[in-house]
């Protein structure tokens, strides 16, 4: 997700990045019974953990199988429905100008039991869709109605937990990213989300661990090692954050943020070349940045 940790040396916002169909990648998967026998007309939607207006729906064909191209590199939500079954909710990761290829198994339920999860699943639709409309509260009602339901879905939780952030409520946000990390452990979004929402309560020596845990799941993310550089910072541990930093830029040439960051701490380590060549490359990509004053005023001062 592309976002910034509000603090002294951050802001949060998300940006949704313009590609064209030459570096987006494709989805090719395959829905399974218990038994491997592969499961036709299957539901399948696809929604993008960085932009809820991104969203694909699919169906399985007679061979179980489902393929969607044209997908924006990133993480994404697929989310699996199919009458007799346990609806499933799979974090999917989609690389650029790449086939990800995935296989699925859902379980059968009895028809008691189904009725409930289907009831729980169509609460969760509807809270989707009250996302995507903005309706941050109005979802995060729909969400807790299907956890009612149904609480060993990590979907369910991590939806909730976008929901309450959007409403600023970073408490119950941080409650509902933790209970989705139980019930999915490998997450990299409950992770980079739980970081995120512990490091804006304060909690950066928490926060800390959580972002490391997601740069080991994605060491390919500039965003989480800027998000963990600005974290380190407030540790006062300036050394490691110049590393994430740097490493932040290695990975995207123009992160104007991470360039400044860099160019403060080469300055408090006298390393005045390098802080000038970082100033620099700011103010070139970001001259109307909120930083670029100070920027400016710094680089007049390291010139002299």
């Amino acid at each position: 997700m592309n976002k910034r940790l509000v603090g002294a040396i951050a802001i949060l916002f998300f940006t949704v990045c313009s590609l064209t169909a030459d570096v987006r990648g494709k989805l090719e998967c395959m829905v399974l019974d218990a038994d491997k026998n592969p499961i036709a007309r299957v539901k399948v939607t696809i929604i993008s953990l960085k932009s809820s207006a991104q969203q694909f729906k699919v169906t399985t064909n007679e061979k179980g199988k489902f393929t969607q191209i044209g997908i924006w590199p990133g993480y994404y939500q697929v989310n699996l429905q199919k009458e007799g079954f346990q609806p499933l909710t799979a974090e999917v990761r989609v690389r650029i100008d790449e086939s990800t290829t995935l296989q699925f198994t859902l379980q059968k339920v009895e028809k008691a039991i189904e009725q409930t999860l289907s009831d729980a699943d169509k609460q969760f639709v509807k809270g989707n869709k009250l996302y995507k409309q903005q309706q941050y509260e109005e979802a995060a009602r729909a969400f807790e109605e299907a956890i009612k339901l149904n609480s060993e879905n990590w979907g369910y939780f991590f939806n909730l937990g976008l929901s309450y952030k959007n409403t600023k409520n970073l408490e119950k946000a941080l409650a509902a990213f933790q209970k989705a990390i139980e019930l999915n452990l490998e997450s990299f979004s409950c992770n980079v989300e739980t970081g995120e929402a512990l490091a804006k309560m304060g909690k950066h020596e928490e926060a800390k661990a959580f972002y490391k845990k997601a740069i080991d799941q994605n060491p390919e993310e500039p965003d989480v090692y800027y998000n963990y550089g600005v974290v380190l910072i407030n540790l006062g541990k300036s050394e490691e954050a110049l590393k994430a930093f740097e490493k932040a830029v290695e990975l995207k040439d123009d992160y104007a943020d991470a360039l400044y960051q860099l160019g403060t701490l080469y300055v408090g380590q006298n390393r005045v070349n390098d802080a000038i060549h970082s100033f620099e490359r700011f103010l070139a990509l970001a001259p109307d940045h909120a930083k670029a004053p100070l920027a400016k005023q710094l680089l007049d001062y390291l010139k002299k």
